[in-house]
């Protein structure tokens, strides 16, 4: 997801800045976690390895969706949990400490646009989910993965197709394709800032030396009635978009986007019974070839 700082001269502002955004960051993170842990794994379950990893590393964890998801699915693994972001890395360890696997997850921060990258060993399984679209140089960072990987490793790459819909498309009381001019609105900042957002990275892993041994989309349609979480996925969601498309969008979509973010108003989005998860989830798998 994309982060767009405001251009300020006071650097005490801006530090605060930085922080609450990564603190927003974060709790979209864990909903994300949350709402869509059973698709996280059933794309580790259909990953074509030919052993149970032992020492695998998660590329940009985040606070620690695939982490956990790895560690759960793999016992004898110990995962690697890799971001530039510190206060991600401490909410993944506190969560590791309440699990009582602290001593199956080590945490690097580092900078994975760097010309020096940490020595992450020599893994039999790299996890990137969500990150290589943030990447500067992505084909750097694949043929540094292609060096670190153990022969016979594998290297998964998941990518979610934006911003998940949660609105009915037809509902009497809300703008008729709001969510989808909320989302365009967005599209221009996206590609601004995030080139690598939405491509097909299969002719990449080949170009950089590796061999795809799979590719598979998985399609989300989760009904909000099944968890409370979905409501605050949506929330927080929404008013990324609002922030990012408030020059964009009319008068009147900003209006009935305030609405559904007012929290305590009748319209608030947390009140409704009738939203949905709608997205789409791809994974690359790709060994050294």
């Amino acid at each position: 997801m994309t982060h767009v700082h405001p251009h300020t001269t006071d650097h005490g502002a801006q530090h605060g800045h930085h922080q609450q955004d990564d603190a927003d960051q974060a709790e979209i993170l864990d909903l994300d976690a949350e709402v869509l842990s059973e698709h996280i794994d059933s794309i580790i379950a259909w990953l074509p390895l030919k052993s149970s990893p032992r020492h695998i590393v998660d590329l940009g964890s985040g606070t620690g969706a695939g982490t956990f998801a790895l560690l759960d699915r793999f016992p004898e693994a110990h995962v690697l949990a890799v971001d530039a972001s510190p206060g991600h890395l401490q909410r993944l360890r506190k969560k590791a400490c309440a699990q009582k696997v602290d001593d199956r997850v080590r945490t690097v921060q580092a900078d994975l646009d760097a010309a020096d990258w940490p020595d992450l060993g020599t893994p039999d399984l790299v996890w990137a989910s969500a990150s290589m679209h943030h990447m500067a140089d992505p084909d750097r960072v694949l043929r540094n993965v292609h060096r670190m990987l153990a022969p016979g490793g594998l290297f998964a790459v998941v990518e979610l197709a934006g911003f998940p819909r949660f609105l009915p498309e037809n509902a009497p009381e809300d703008r008729p394709g709001l969510e989808d001019r909320g989302h365009a609105a967005t599209e221009h900042l996206h590609a601004e800032h995030l080139p690598h957002r939405g491509a097909d990275w299969g002719p990449m892993l080949t170009a950089a030396g590796f061999a795809l041994e799979g590719e598979r989309t998985i399609a989300v349609n989760i009904e909000g009635s099944r968890s409370e979480a979905v409501g605050r996925y949506a929330l927080s969601s929404l008013l990324r978009i609002r922030g990012a498309a408030a020059q964009a969008l009319p008068a009147a979509d900003l209006a009935a986007l305030d609405r559904l973010l007012d929290t305590d108003g009748p319209h608030s989005i947390l009140r409704r019974d009738d939203l949905s998860v709608r997205t789409e989830r791809t994974v690359w798998a790709a060994r050294l070839s």
